[in-house]
């Protein structure tokens, strides 16, 4: 920062408060940070002008400042925020300054926060800014998965009700092209497509998120074309990339939201499970996508072919995915658990 606060005549009528370390009141401080000179003098003169609630130019030029040096320092944004509606600023140049910012500062969750105090204010910002979502797609240009990014266009889509819009669309395709493992992006396809649009809904969750276990995700009204076209994109990602887990697990929320079963995946699932045969026995399984024999298990499961689930669920934890050894055991004693519940019933009809 060039030159000091002290130096500065535009300061004079200011008495700076500096940093309360408990060293005043005669006690050693346990710990004491070593802040740079210019930060500790920028901020007693920020813990100035926010005791005197001063609204000004010189306060809002001050807490760039202080930003500059921390973008951190999240209690300087929310009294920026403050300046700036109290001042009536233009929140346009705002937003164009704080793209620089979050440019260089990619993993700052403050500056996002700010970014969505100022897009609530109807006054400045009734429909979207035409140049939001370019700012976003430069930002996925960085990092991809940025999760206080994709938290503020989830944010974004909510507000401004963006689910049907084109460009969401296009942007996730554009991002699932580029890096079909980004989770990130198939999750925000599903919000897109099935995720809560009214206007008391939560910010997140599934639709029916206080229904019982049976019917916790499934929508009341369901657009069988559009479940199908997501399928259909689902299978076709996951055969450019079998062990991806995101198409799958974006698939079984799409048959859970229109309550439809996995059974309907059954032949696409065993595509990538093929089984060796000598005399007419299986002796081995060749597995292309773990998540293929998952998926088969709890398929068999479903048809009752419990002896079959738990060869699928063994051979995932042998074989597949020994690391969760523990897991594939509990399933596996699931499955056994209800068969034997299966029989129970069926000898005392």
């Amino acid at each position: 920062m060039a030159g000091t606060y002290a130096s500065d005549p535009e300061w004079d009528s200011i008495q700076p408060i500096p940093l309360d370390d408990g060293s005043d009141s005669g006690a050693m401080p346990l710990a004491t940070i070593a802040y740079a000179p210019e930060y500790l003098e920028v901020t007693s003169y920020l813990r100035a002008v926010m005791a005197a609630n001063e609204m000004s130019e010189r306060a809002l030029k001050l807490t760039e400042d202080v930003i500059t040096m921390n973008p951190a320092h999240y209690t300087v944004w929310i009294y920026r925020a403050k300046i700036l509606f109290a001042l009536e600023k233009d929140l346009t140049e705002e937003l164009e300054w704080l793209n620089t910012v979050s440019l260089k500062y990619l993993k700052n969750y403050q500056i996002w926060h700010h970014r969505q105090v100022l897009m609530t204010s109807k006054e400045h910002f009734p429909v979207l800014p035409a140049t939001e979502l370019d700012f976003l797609m430069e930002m996925f240009g960085q990092d991809s998965k940025n999760y206080h990014v994709w938290t503020y266009r989830h944010w974004l889509v909510r507000h401004f009700k963006l689910w049907d819009t084109p460009r969401e669309t296009q942007d996730v395709d554009t991002l699932l092209t580029s890096d079909v493992r980004n989770n990130s992006a198939w999750n925000h396809r599903f919000m897109l497509r099935f995720g809560p649009r009214g206007d008391n809904e939560p910010d997140a969750g599934m639709p029916n998120s206080n229904a019982p276990p049976e019917e916790k995700g499934k929508l009341p009204v369901v657009d069988e074309d559009l479940v199908d076209m997501e399928l259909e994109y689902a299978k076709s990602k996951i055969v450019c990339a079998p062990e991806n887990r995101s198409p799958w697990a974006y698939a079984r929320g799409v048959f859970r939201a229109a309550g439809r079963s996995l059974l309907e995946w059954k032949e696409f699932a065993n595509a990538f499970v093929a089984e060796k045969l000598e005399d007419g026995k299986s002796v081995d399984v060749e597995v292309k996508s773990t998540h293929a024999l998952e998926w088969l298990a709890d398929v068999h499961a479903q048809e009752d072919m419990s002896a079959d689930a738990v060869r699928m669920l063994t051979l995932l934890k042998e074989k597949y995915d020994p690391i969760r050894k523990n897991y594939w055991d509990y399933r596996i004693n699931m499955v056994e658990g209800h068969s034997s519940q299966n029989v129970q019933v069926a000898a005392s009809a």
